[in-house]
């Protein structure tokens, strides 16, 4: 500590330290520049073969859709024996087939989820499902769901229960596209408050892949957490669900808090006027 002190006071540590500094400065700032050059670098390279493999998969999807051709056809071609291993091919393919099923329903839905199976697009899908971080396994979830590859329903249900609130609202969404209802009858027993985000998009999603089996949304009604109550009740009256008036009706009488008593009331007046 004395040494240190002397040479504080001494002023002998300004040149050695401005040295040091400048050295540092410098490298960082080369090391910054190398990796923007790098990063500018992947991207063109990746926007190149976006526009390379572009037009192989959509000669490929189109033989599929429209010309029912086999995927043991396939699998002899040369260009996809060439890429059907490489890991952007794959990925950029898989993006494709989800794009153009959202297009589609019927038959051609169909041979696109088919190929997606006997690609093993669909296995990279699930593989997704067990990523440490939250944006793959959405991004796998949201894969499979539009899909509809309903054996995941129970992994992607433990999904719905997670604290990051982006997966689980995917999840939920996902929940709903695959099983309607089911997708959200376990909320009855949620521990946790539904904040009016995570409501609003499971109603959206209702609305969108528009569920025509609503029997179970009253046992919402029975939670008691309140926030799935008020869930339940907004389901109702956005779906406009007359037939379930008796379990609204019911909850009006037995709400457990004012809060409730006067949401069942106003959901009452909407249904019966």
């Amino acid at each position: 500590m004395k040494h240190l002190w002397e040479l504080y006071t001494h002023g002998t540590w300004n040149e050695p330290f401005l040295i040091v500094s400048i050295c540092l400065f410098v490298a960082a700032s080369v090391f910054l520049y190398l990796l923007i050059i790098g990063s500018r670098n992947n991207h063109i390279k990746n926007e190149r073969l976006r526009a390379e493999y572009g037009i192989l998969i959509d000669k490929l999807l189109f033989a599929v859709v429209f010309e029912d051709l086999p995927f043991s056809d396939i699998i002899q071609k040369e260009s996809y024996k060439m890429l059907k291993d490489n890991r952007f091919f794959r990925e950029f393919t898989t993006e494709s087939v989800i794009n153009l099923h959202k297009n589609y329903d019927g038959v051609y839905a169909r041979k696109l989820e088919q190929f997606y199976k006997d690609s093993g697009l669909k296995n990279d899908s699930l593989k997704k499902l067990k990523s440490l971080k939250w944006d793959v396994r959405c991004k796998g979830i949201t894969e499979l769901a539009e899909m509809n590859v309903h054996e995941v329903f129970d992994t992607i249900l433990i999904s719905s229960k997670a604290r990051n609130k982006t997966l689980q609202i995917t999840a939920i969404n996902a929940c709903i596209k695959l099983e309607g209802t089911k997708g959200i009858i376990h909320l009855t027993e949620h521990p946790y408050p539904i904040d009016d985000w995570t409501q609003v998009n499971i109603i959206a999603a209702f609305k969108k892949h528009d569920i025509g089996d609503t029997q179970g949304i009253e046992e919402l009604l029975e939670s008691k957490n309140t926030t799935v109550v008020a869930l339940g009740l907004k389901l109702i009256k956005e779906l406009k669900l007359t037939q379930k008036v008796p379990f609204v009706e019911q909850l009006a009488v037995q709400a457990p808090n004012t809060f409730l008593k006067y949401e069942a009331q106003s959901v009452l007046q909407q249904l019966t006027d």
